[in-house]
This record gives structure tokens, C-alpha cells and sequence, in this order.
């Protein structure tokens, strides 16, 4: 397989991180992620040295979170998406953590082995935002197949 699918999900916190009211989701993150990395089709995941990506802020604001990894495929991330009994649990109780915010999920296809950068990926969520879902930024709902992500060039970029 010459791509993997990447996928950054973003979200605005409630309150800070060690607020009461984020406890259940600091608490259960460690082992939804274990769960993602030991799921079919799992490939790398945004992590720092605590296992997690919440200490990265991308922007100026310290309550915005992102959650970036990379798949063998699109079945797979949606067989732990939506199937995942601990990932649905965690998902069904969002809601409580974060603010409804409109667009939080962005899908792309990456030469395999890429490992995006927080940049890269909010540049595609920013680009679905404002043209919506094409072959360079795409959702669950709207996707395209590897094929249509062009070709994949020789230093591991790919065409946009």
C-alpha cells in the first residue's frame, strides 16, 4: 500500500485540563489510546513523552486540543470510530468535555510512513472548512479512495 490515511480531530475544552470537570476525560485518554493503538490498521499516532497530545497547543489557545494519527485505510479507522465500545463510550460523553464547534475531523491520504505535522493537518482541516470535502481534505461522510490523492512523489510528498 503506497498511502496511509491521516486523520486530525480538534476540539475546545470546557475549562483547563486539571479542572474537575476535564477529570473523566484526562483519565480515560490513556487507555482509549491504547485501544486505538492496538486496533487493525493502526499505524502512529501524535504523542508526547506522557503518551498523549493534549500538552501540544498548536494555537494560542490553551484549551484547543488536537488528536492526529495515521491508518492503514479508511474501513479501519471507521471499524475503531465507530465500533470501539471504549472509543463510543468516550465519544457519546464529548459533550461534557468540549464545545459543540461545527467541523473537528479532517481525513487525507499521506504517502505511508508520513508522519504529518500539526501544521500540515490544520492546514487541511482549514481547507475543508472553506472548500469543503475534495481529494486534499475530506470526512467520513464525503471520502475519497487513495487513488484520487494523486501521485505519490519520490521525496514522500504528495501532490496537492
Amino acid at each position: 500500500m503506497d498511502r496511509h490515511l491521516a486523520q486530525l480531530n480538534v476540539g475546545r475544552l470546557l475549562a483547563p485540563r486539571e479542572d474537575p470537570m476535564i477529570a473523566d476525560f484526562m483519565a480515560g485518554l490513556d487507555h482509549v489510546n491504547a485501544r486505538a493503538d492496538a486496533a487493525p490498521g493502526f499505524v502512529w499516532r501524535l504523542q508526547t513523552d506522557e503518551g498523549n497530545a493534549t500538552s501540544i497547543t498548536p494555537t494560542e489557545d490553551p484549551l484547543f486540543l488536537v488528536n492526529m494519527s495515521t491508518w492503514t485505510g479508511l474501513d479501519a479507522l471507521r471499524e475503531y470510530v465507530y465500533r470501539d465500545p471504549e472509543h463510543l463510550r468516550y465519544m457519546r460523553r464529548r459533550r461534557e468535555w468540549f464545545e459543540k464547534v461545527d467541523l473537528i475531523l479532517v481525513l487525507w491520504w499521506v504517502p505511508a510512513g508520513h508522519r504529518p505535522s500539526v501544521a500540515e493537518a490544520l492546514e487541511r482541516l482549514e481547507h475543508l472548512r472553506e472548500h469543503g470535502p475534495t481529494p486534499h481534505a475530506f470526512t467520513f461522510r464525503t471520502a475519497f479512495d487513495e487513488a484520487d490523492a494523486g501521485p505519490v512523489l519520490s521525496d514522500d510528498r504528495c501532490l496537492a
